[in-house]
Order: C-alpha cells, then structure tokens, then sequence
C-alpha cells in the first residue's frame, strides 16, 4: 500500500508518517510539503531518514500536485492551523482560503485522477461558536466541564461533542474553511467513487511539536513557563478555566488505519475523535502542572474576551469506539510529561519556532 501525506513536515504530518511505518506492514509513505513554516526542516530530516519520499512543493500549485506518485491513500494533514488565521495580524483571508480550500482542491482532483482514497483531517472548529459558548458549563478543580445537571444540546452528551453538535455560521473564518473542505471532499467522493473518510480532531500534541499558541498550546504553554516565558489567561475573567480535551497523534494513526481497511462504502464518513473529557485539561490545571515541574511561573491576566475564544471543547470518541473498535492509549500526563523532557533537551525550541 502507498500512502501520500500531505503537510508531511508539520507535527501531525510527520508524526503520522512515522507511526504508519511502524504499523503498517509493507507500506510506502510519501508526503508532500513547501516547506514555509518555521521548523519544519528538522522533521523533513528525520523522516527522509525513516525511509519517507519526500517531494518538495505546494498544493496550491496544480502543477506540483500532477508530479506527485500515484498512491492508494491521501492523508490530508496540510491546513493553517490556527483558528485566528485570516484576521488581521494572523495571516490574510486571503490566504487562508488559498491554504484552506483551493489547495484541497487540487488534492481532490489528484483524488480523482488516481482513485485514490483521501483520509482528511477536520476540527473541533466547525462546530457553531454561539452554540459552543451556550453550553451549560459548571467550575470543578479550576476546569470547566459541563453540568451534568442541565439539559444539553443536540449533539453533546457527557462523553463530549458529536458529529450531530449545530455547525451554524459563525465558525470562525478558519473553522468555516474546514466545514467547506469537509462537504466538497464528501461531494468528490460521492461524485467519483472514492471512499472519504473525515475526522474531527480534538487537540493534537505531543513532543516536538512546536512552541507557538496557534500551532499547540500545550507544547507552547510547556516549553514558555519551563523558559519563564511570558503567558497569559486571556479572557473568561483572567480565571484560565477554559478547558481543551487533546491526544496524540500515535492515536489518530490508529484510526486512521482502522479506516483504510474499513471497506463500507455507505453509512456515516465523518467521525470525532479527540482525548474526550478524561484526557482534558484547562489552563489553569496546566500551569498548576508546570508550576509542579519546573517551579512557579505565574501567568498574567487579561480579562478581555478574544474573537473566537470558546470556554470548553472536548470530543466525543463513542462512534469512533463502537465502528472501528479505537480508544485512547496514551493519557494526558504522558504526553506532558514527553513534552517536558523535549523541551528540556531543546532549550532552543521556541526560537526554532520563532515565537
């Protein structure tokens, strides 16, 4: 089997690479990636290394797309990560719907051309932020969680958020660009016969991610207190209540094959999946965390809301759990603690990151 994966040199991108080649008997990975964010030549390194072709080029570019190898599968893992992507000083709209939409189009027409199956990486933003901000949320141990003792919404349920949750504008403008991605692909593969698969991912992290608020702010949030860097509770009183679920991307690798060799062909494409309410944690628990690791560093406080900032997304793993038989393997504190000993053995990372 040959796997192409686009975004090949991010954090997910190539860690995905990485684990296939571990799990995946015989397989043959490629991955395509321009190379434009900071960091990303150490994992090009590493993965051409463990045997990954890599090509350098951008999937804006129609022409670089027609030199890519044929492949069974596309694992699309190349977005602008960050949900503040298009406003200003975050990058242009502009190019957020370049990276966003009309690189995913070229994508699908590769898709198309070589019947090739495409595993893509949606979010937890899609979800409607009106409808995010109305859930019905109670404080326990400096962490919002939902109260169990008010009615939920469609689509939430003490297990987290499903695929059912309203997607009603307003998203975001990123969050908008992934709902888009998710109805065209849904469309191609429909319109041309090949299988879809999309999942909505909580919070991907883990070591050697890297160190910058947009891209995981649990790496970030680690590497900056161990370096007494400035961080900061914004909005939601200063508290740093609100609260993010996260897993790693050996997880979703799991997944993922799960889906490969999944061969229905009707019946529910898009999934959740995500750490769930047991592997989350706000703000504040993490600096709590970190204060017990490395010593106390406290953050400041700015009590004023930002656009798009949500109090508490977690996501609901029982679709996934019931048709393809995943779970978590790896904890939260697992990966803080490999994020820990990254970053004390690359005191240089946030530079490498250019925050």
């Amino acid at each position: 089997m040959k796997i192409l994966i686009t975004g090949v040199c991010g954090f997910v991108g190539s860690a995905l690479a990485e684990c296939l080649l571990e799990r995946v008997e015989g397989v043959r990975v490629a991955g395509i990636d321009n190379l434009m964010r900071s960091g990303v030549e150490t994992n090009r390194m590493r993965i051409e290394r463990l045997g990954v072709e890599f090509i350098h080029g951008d999937l804006r570019s129609a022409s670089d797309i027609a030199n890519l190898p044929a492949c069974d599968w596309v694992i699309e893992a190349a977005a602008n990560p960050s949900v503040l992507a298009g406003l200003s000083g975050a990058g242009s709209s502009r190019r957020l719907f370049e990276h966003n939409l009309a690189a995913l189009g070229n994508v699908l027409e590769y898709c198309r051309e070589q019947k090739a199956g495409l595993l893509l990486l949606s979010s937890s933003r899609v979800y409607s932020i009106p409808a995010l901000a109305a859930i019905p949320l109670r404080v326990h141990d400096q962490a919002f969680a939902v109260d169990p003792a008010a009615p939920l919404p469609v689509g939430l349920t003490m297990d987290g958020i499903g695929v059912d949750f309203s997607t009603a504008a307003p998203l975001s403008l990123y969050g908008a660009t992934k709902l888009a991605s998710e109805i065209i692909a849904l469309e191609y593969g429909a319109a041309f016969h090949f299988p879809v698969w999309i999942t909505r991912c909580g919070v991907l992290t883990g070591a050697g991610q890297f160190g910058t608020p947009a891209q995981g702010i649990f790496a970030f949030w680690v590497n900056a207190h161990l370096r007494r860097r400035s961080i900061h509770y914004i909005g939601f009183n200063g508290t740093g209540y609100q609260t993010r679920d996260a897993f790693h991307p050996r997880d979703l690798a799991a997944l993922l094959v799960t889906q490969m060799r999944t061969a229905r062909s009707d019946g529910q494409r898009v999934y959740t999946a995500g750490g769930g309410p047991s592997n989350a944690m706000s703000l504040a628990q993490l600096t709590a965390w970190c204060d017990e690791r490395f010593g106390c560093h406290s953050p400041a406080v700015d009590p004023e809301p930002r656009m798009y900032d949500i109090p508490w997304v977690a996501m609901d793993n029982t679709r996934a759990a019931k048709d393809f038989g995943w779970q978590i393997e790896i904890s939260l504190p697992t990966i803080l603690e490999g994020i820990a000993q990254h970053a004390y053995n690359h005191p240089d990372w946030l530079e490498v990151s250019h925050v």
